[in-house]
């Protein structure tokens, strides 16, 4: 069986079929997803659906993106949310350099203030970094080191920055661009991460992975990218597939009742 991560399923691009889709997943060996939250609306719909699915559990916090809609009472409710019976992450949460659509000392205050959430509510966290990779490292540093664990979501940074994360026993969420013929600084981090601490992911719909680059991402194309971590590690998709299902029920300490 294979456990999606991080997935997007309330996005718009799944509007027409969403519940054909999802109902497909567990015929076609996905054990487990976690839907993420990123946005308030995002957030809601992310509970929704895992009341409506056994096999969704749900992450909430705000994007750095949204974090302009954010407030104590809006902070209040996602501690509310943590709460519930199968949210299971804070996330995700971080920095974004860029779109820059928030001033960069706004993201940071509001990344903190989420980090502190997660420690409070016992959670793991989902950390999303883009051109941010040192401020994104510094902030971990301070404010969480390893204190609740958690993945750097879409990990898109050096070898090296891959290390600090790892020894401070955080999780590489690896998804479809590892797939991708010129990606070879995500090539090399998947060869170094141990497979003990990565976990797969889609990041749907976005960044679906070679051979279907450029069209929706679902769960449905994760072997995919299980078939290349494999590959490049020299062992066995199966071995891949395992650990990596191992991996996220372990983090978002999960009983599989499977």
């Amino acid at each position: 069986m294979i456990f999606d991560s991080h997935a997007h399923y309330d996005d718009e691009a799944f509007d027409e079929d969403r519940e054909s889709l999802l109902d497909s997943m567990q015929e076609n060996g996905i054990g487990y997803i976690v839907n993420v939250g990123a946005s308030i609306q995002g957030v809601e719909d992310t509970v929704k659906l895992t009341k409506s699915y056994p096999f969704i559990y749900g992450a909430v916090g705000i994007h750095p993106d949204e974090t302009g809609d954010l407030n104590e009472e809006r902070l209040r409710w996602l501690e509310q949310l943590c709460g519930e019976e199968k949210i299971v992450a804070v996330g995700e949460i971080g920095l974004d350099y860029y779109w820059d659509k928030e001033s960069r000392e706004h993201q940071k205050e509001w990344f903190a203030r989420q980090l502190a959430l997660s420690k409070k509510a016992g959670l793991p966290v989902i950390i999303h970094s883009r051109d941010a990779g040192k401020d994104t490292l510094d902030i971990m540093k301070a404010e969480h080191a390893g204190s609740t664990g958690g993945v750097i979501h879409c990990f898109s940074n050096s070898r090296e920055m891959a290390r600090d994360y790892v020894n401070m026993g955080y999780y590489i969420g690896i998804g479809g661009v590892v797939t991708f013929k010129n990606a070879r600084v995500m090539k090399e981090v998947a060869e170094y991460v141990p497979l003990e601490q990565i976990l797969v992911e889609t990041d749907c719909p976005y960044l679906a992975p070679a051979p279907n680059r450029g069209k929706r991402n679902s769960s449905l194309f994760l072997p995919y990218i299980i078939e290349e971590i494999a590959r490049i590690k020299g062992v066995s998709k199966e071995l891949v597939e395992e650990k990596t299902f191992e991996n996220a029920l372990k983090m978002y300490q999960i009983t599989n009742k499977r």
